[in-house]
Order: C-alpha cells, then structure tokens, then sequence
C-alpha cells in the first residue's frame, strides 16, 4: 500500500503555472495515482460471492414473504457493484482501457440494468463543470431544482415538489434505482444518444435485455410473483436510497461557478474544491459511500484508485491551506442537513 502523501514541500501558489501542478507532482511522487487492481479483483470477487450468497437465500427460502429480508444485502451489493462502475469509468481499475469497458459493462448494464455510455457522458459532463447550473447535468432543474431562479414557472405538481423538496428528498430517491435504468434505455434509443456506433448500441442493449430477463427469471422462479413484484421493489427502492445517500451530500450547497464573475476562468484547483464536501470517517464510511467520501480528492485526481483517496487528503488538505482555498469536511449526518438545508431555502420562494 502507499504511504499517505506528504504535504508538499512549498504548495503556495505558483508563481507562474497553475495552483493545481505543485500537488498533482507530489501526488505522482507518492505513486499515488498506480493503479490497484489486486485490491479491485479482492472487492469484485467478494462482492461477486456476496450476491451468489443472497440468490442462494433466496433458493433456501423459497416461495415465502421471509425472503423479503434478503432484499437488504442485496441492495447493499448491489451499491458496491455500481461503485466498481463508476470506479471503471474513471479508470481507477486499470490503465487498460478494454478492461475498464468489460467490467464496466458488466457492472452497470449486466448487474444493475443500466446504461454505461449513457452514465459516462452525464458524469463526465458533472466533473468537467461541477455545480455549474449551465454546464453541470447533475444541477439541471429537473425533479429538483438548486439555484432561485430555477424555480420560476414551476407550478403544479412541479411546484409542489419544489416547495417540499427538502422533506421529500429521500423518498424521491426510492425511486433512483429504477430511474438510472429508465434515463439509460431512453438514451440508448435515441438517435443522438451517447452511443457512437451500432456496435455499442447492440452491446448495451443485449447486456441491458440479459439483465431485465435474468432478474425477472431468477426472482420469479424462486417466488411468487406477488413476492417476485413486492421484493423488486423493496430491492430496487433501499439501491435507490443508498446511492442517494452517496452522492447527495457530495455538491449540494457548495460554491457554484456561475454565480461568481470570474467563475469560468477557476483552474482546475479552484474549481473542484470549491464546489465539493468531504464527510468525515473511517473504515465503515468509506465502505458505505464507496469512497465518494472523499469527495474533493475524487474530483481532483478522477483516475486515482479508491483506497488512495484517504492517502491523498492530508497533502490536498496542506495545500489548499497554504493557498487559502477552503477545503470543505463535515460529518456524516452534518452533511446530509447542509445539502437538505440547502434544498430547503431553494424551495423557500415558492412557499411564500
């Protein structure tokens, strides 16, 4: 394992050259940024394990409503094979860029039924241009809305959500689960979807098909379908609130570039910092969150490895100091009541 990086000798700004190059330096030094992939082969493969165990419950339990429970792991398991996703999308994994597209492929068409190019140009669009209104996908006024002004006209059912958005935060991700799947398969028919060839469409479309067809199959051939429909559900609802969890607190209430003058013209430096949060923890924090955690590492260093994101922090956290860039922590339930709070006095116009 890497040692944790060492604060950079002189991380004041740079004369000349970007704030970024002085900690991206000491980062490489550190080695850092080399790939792990013994430790992503030990992840995969237990969690691997972990879903066979849970289809082996179920087989167990048969056609009963105490099979309901299994849902929970399932949906736990289910958060660590979209991490390993999202991780292979970064090229965490591997410098291999085939392999990245297969486990990357599997992971989120083949076991979570949703669409990997379709998650890629919406993520990459996110840390190219995060928190800003204009060029971020992730604060486009949709469901919810992030900025005032993005609540003008919304009336109605649109209005009332808006009004109760912070309330209504977490039930509204019990249906996250099933929405990715829907955005992915809307994309993937459309004629200007991410997709740039017929192959990829095909790929996807078979790995999504495999994935509907194997769920229903499996769930219906081990329950009834009254339990079959009510544990897909519950499944998909509790994925849904984990990976709301996940990537709630990351951005919300944090600094947006469209709101400063000079906001489009923040080096990479500024413009991931301050527009990220950090959640304070250990070992378990990092598990649950998938190392989304470490929020501010992530988006400075996209490739570096999971495990490497903790090693990182001491040597951002000393540098952004010498710059006097606010580098944003916080706790874990502290967190979640910054970002609601920030929905919360978004919604305020609309309340009168």
């Amino acid at each position: 394992m890497p040692p944790a990086a060492a604060p950079p000798a002189a991380p004041a700004r740079a004369r000349s050259g970007s704030e970024f190059a002085p900690l991206l330096r000491t980062v490489k030094e550190q080695g850092l940024l080399a790939h792990r992939p013994g430790w992503y082969a030990r992840v995969i493969v237990l969690n691997l394990l972990g879903i066979a165990a849970v289809v082996a419950g179920l087989a167990l339990v048969g056609p009963s409503w105490w099979a309901l429970p299994l849902a929970v792991p399932l949906a736990l398991l289910s958060a660590r094979a979209a991490f390993v996703g999202h991780d292979a999308g970064h090229a965490q994994i591997t410098a291999d860029r085939g392999v990245s597209r297969a486990v990357q492929l599997v992971h989120a068409n083949l076991l979570l039924g949703m669409s990997r190019e379709w998650w890629n140009d919406k993520h990459n669009r996110h840390h190219a241009h995060p928190n800003h209104l204009d060029k971020d996908p992730d604060v486009a006024a949709d469901v919810l809305v992030f900025a005032e002004h993005q609540t003008a006209g919304r009336t109605g059912l649109r209005g009332f959500l808006t009004r109760h958005q912070a309330p209504l935060f977490f039930p509204l991700t019990t249906l996250e689960g099933i929405a990715l799947k829907a955005y992915g398969i809307r994309a993937l028919l459309a004629k200007d979807g991410p997709c740039r060839t017929r192959r990829e469409r095909f790929v996807e479309g078979g790995l999504l098909l495999a994935h509907f067809a194997g769920y229903a199959t499996l769930l219906l051939t081990l329950l009834t379908p009254a339990q079959a429909l009510v544990f897909a559900l519950l499944h998909q609802m509790l994925l849904g609130v984990h990976l709301g969890m996940a990537f709630a607190p990351n951005h919300k209430g944090m600094e947006r570039p469209d709101e400063h003058e000079d906001g489009d013209s923040w080096g990479h430096l500024r413009r991931q910092v301050l527009t990220s949060r950090n959640i304070r923890g250990g070992t378990l924090t990092d598990w649950f969150l998938g190392g989304l955690n470490y929020q501010v590492e992530h988006h400075l260093f996209p490739s570096m490895p999971r495990p490497n994101l903790r090693l990182a922090q001491p040597a951002v956290r000393a540098h952004c100091a010498a710059l006097g860039v606010p580098y944003t922590e916080t706790g874990f339930v502290d967190s979640y009541r910054q970002a609601l709070g920030h929905l919360h006095e978004v919604g305020a116009s609309l309340r009168g």
